[in-house]
């Protein structure tokens, strides 16, 4: 199979994966496809945390009439098949009880008890395996996974709304920046992620209720950075904050949070170098005076532009993780 067939397929992949987004939660987005002869004879991804993982449900989606064909198979899949007993029994196993010849794997599963080892189970097995197949993309889908896993921290999200001019508030006070539209998205975010943070100036000034209204989903933790009052009780007032808190969220296996304001805490994050994606909304209007919008780092470089009713929201990653 030439290496841009493979890289078509490996697409499919992660696009079904992505419909796994809030129900697979704490577990990775993965989606598999089973191909034959340039045919897709099966496809399915993780629906839902606990059931079947999506090799599973690419198998059960296989055609009775087609299950000879998988001897001669390819099997694509977006991340490492597991190869330890979770909730599920191992895919790798599966993989290798179907009798596929070829693994194609998107990228190793940075998790400890699989990395690397589902690969070897496979190759031991005498199928062939190619690894690295759109690695950087399949690393994207779940980047709030890679990084719990190996910065042994959740992933953070720092968004503001601001003005033209560079404020997030009118005058000292309170402004709504967003577009009705602007804040269903915001709120889409928030039942995407597990937390959200806002400092304590913030949750005095505006008491933000933080929860998903104007979109389906759970409610993130609710967390406000108080030293009077910590998030939880094994954080010490007299010491930084925040790399305590990064610890608590781990330790709770929190995988992403929303750092939602104000603009002190914001700075704090930036300056700690805690943040994985910064996202901006800018409205269309000038206030002339209220609270500056936090500076953006150095390193922070736009991975995305949208537009919606002359508000923009850009994105922005760290640079040295690459674009995409």
């Amino acid at each position: 199979m030439s290496e841009e067939m493979d890289k078509i397929y490996m697409r499919r992949c992660l696009q079904i994966a992505a419909n796994g987004r809030q129900n697979a939660r704490p577990n990775p987005m993965v989606g598999a496809v089973i191909v034959c002869d340039g045919l897709i004879i099966g496809e399915g991804y993780h629906v839902r945390c606990g059931e079947g993982h999506a090799e599973v449900n690419a198998f059960a989606s296989v055609k009775k009439a087609d299950e000879h064909l998988l001897p001669q198979s390819t099997i694509y899949v977006s991340l490492e098949p597991c190869s330890h007993y979770g909730k599920t029994p191992p895919c790798a196993d599966l993989i290798v009880s179907k009798g596929v010849k070829r693994v194609v794997v998107g990228c190793v599963d940075p998790f400890a008890e699989v990395s690397g080892r589902g690969i070897r189970k496979l190759r031991d097995a005498g199928i062939e395996v190619t690894v690295g197949v759109l690695e950087e993309e399949c690393r994207i889908l779940n980047s709030r996974f890679m990084t719990f896993n190996e910065k042994h921290r959740p992933y953070i999200i720092l968004k503001w709304a601001q003005s033209l001019d560079g404020y997030i508030d009118k005058d000292f006070k309170p402004f709504v920046f967003s577009t009705a539209f602007t804040q269903m998205l915001s709120h889409k975010l928030r039942a995407e992620n597990d937390a959200i943070l806002v400092g304590h100036t913030t949750a005095l000034r505006d008491n933000p209720s933080l929860t998903v209204r104007r979109w389906w989903g759970k409610n993130p933790m609710r967390l406000i950075l108080d030293s009077k009052e910590p998030c939880f009780p094994e954080i010490d007032p007299t010491l930084p904050m925040i790399p305590q808190l990064m610890e608590c969220l781990y330790k709770r296996k929190v995988q992403s949070l929303i750092v939602e304001g104000g603009a002190i805490t914001h700075r704090k994050f930036i300056e700690a170098g805690l943040w994985d994606e910064i996202r901006v909304e800018t409205a269309p209007v000038t206030v002339s005076q209220g609270t500056a919008s936090p500076s953006l780092p150095p390193n922070a470089a736009i991975s995305g532009i949208e537009s919606y009713d002359g508000n923009v929201i850009t994105t922005y990653i760290q640079a040295s993780v690459g674009h995409h």
